[in-house]
């Protein structure tokens, strides 16, 4: 009987001193430094803070770019009825120039004309400048590749190389954008004449 007693009083000591059937394992991290802990969370702010910026960033050069290709739009909407216009405005110049003057000076009825011919360029013109498109008539001008297109070369002319001798057909703009490159002819400068500054021919059109 005293034995039986001994070996409850053991296992009864034995259970006290184990960990209750059920609980959960000691936390792992709880003995982390508190230190370490803090320098975690200031990392994953500072990530989360760089992704925000970033973010708001992206959308502000969004909105930028949208602005920008909204005002581009409204700025050359009108390009492409002037691009179909710019036939008309030559059908117009040559009209004028078909005239010779005498004719215009003796005959009445054809002076009428030509006033009126020259009154429907001009409001076609005016309508133009209204919307930023000019013309280009670089006769005596250095040859400028960017706006002008060189049919052909001209020897002889006096000019210096590289200066437009002849206007083939006038250019236009549209504010900075051109239309129509200026057909021209362009100087061949002999041994002794100097080219003209910044003079680029370009003769393969």
């Amino acid at each position: 009987m005293t034995d039986e007693k001994n070996t409850l009083d053991g296992e009864e000591a034995s259970g006290a001193g184990g960990a209750p059937e059920g609980s959960a394992p000691p936390d792992a991290g709880a003995g982390e430094p508190a230190e370490a802990r803090v320098q975690q969370l200031e990392a994953e702010l500072s990530e989360l803070k760089d992704r925000s910026l970033r973010a708001l960033a992206d959308a502000e050069n969004t909105r930028r770019r949208a602005q920008r290709e909204v005002m581009e739009a409204r700025k050359y909407a009108a390009s492409g009825i002037v691009k179909d216009l710019l036939n008309v405005s030559d059908n117009l110049r040559r009209a004028l120039e078909s005239v010779p003057p005498e004719l215009r000076e003796r005959d009445e009825q054809v002076k009428n004309l030509v006033i009126g011919v020259e009154m429907v360029e001009k409001d076609l013109l005016g309508a133009f400048e209204k919307h930023g498109v000019k013309r280009i008539e670089p006769l005596g001008e250095p040859f400028n590749h960017e706006y002008h297109q060189a049919m052909y070369e001209l020897e002889n002319s006096g000019q210096p190389s590289g200066t437009i001798v002849q206007l083939l057909q006038p250019g236009y703009v549209m504010h900075d954008r051109l239309l129509r490159p200026a057909m021209v002819a362009v100087a061949k400068g002999n041994p002794d004449t100097p080219p003209a500054p910044h003079a680029r021919v370009d003769t393969t059109a």
